[in-house]
């Protein structure tokens, strides 16, 4: 029985996760997207991976520069979110932010949980998309911020039971 695309991104949009801003740099071009395909793969080495759109403008970013920096959210960040999930104005992104820059040259955003700065190992074509696999090289965190969370096309946080 075939699986619907519509049905298939039900299912995924009921599943919790946390929301990321992939950001990468190819010589001049920097560019970052909004994606919640994150995890980590092992401990050692630290390798995570991020799932990239191929039709996106960040995948050839990626693809070129060899980089990318995994961005955390923290609560309150919904609308950093929004501007690099939309379409419109993607080479507006980063206006108005500060950045620092990592080890690998990819933009570090602040005011996140964190950041993993990573060297990709292995890229892996996956229907449409692309599954980078990154060596983490450096990483930041604040442990007094709270991660934002998104389900259903909607924003929140977690509270212990």
């Amino acid at each position: 029985m075939p699986i619907s695309t519509d049905t298939f991104k039900k299912l995924c949009g009921r599943w919790t996760t946390g929301v990321t801003i992939v950001t990468t740099r190819h010589g001049d071009t920097v560019h970052g997207m909004t994606v919640s395909a994150f995890t980590e793969v092992s401990l050692d080495p630290p390798l995570v991976l991020v799932c990239a759109d191929k039709g996106s403008t960040t995948h050839p970013v990626i693809e070129g520069g060899g980089v990318f920096a995994v961005n955390v959210l923290a609560r309150g960040q919904e609308a950093l979110s929004n501007k690099f999930a939309s379409s419109k104005e993607q080479e507006k992104r980063f206006d108005g932010l500060t950045v620092d820059i990592g080890v690998t040259g990819a933009p570090i955003l602040q005011g996140t949980v964190g950041a993993f700065d990573c060297r990709v190992e292995a890229a892996h074509e996956a229907g449409d998309h692309v599954v980078y696999v990154g060596r983490v090289e450096w990483l930041r965190v604040d442990e007094s911020a709270d991660p934002l969370l998104h389900q259903s096309g909607a924003y929140g946080g977690f509270a212990a039971s």
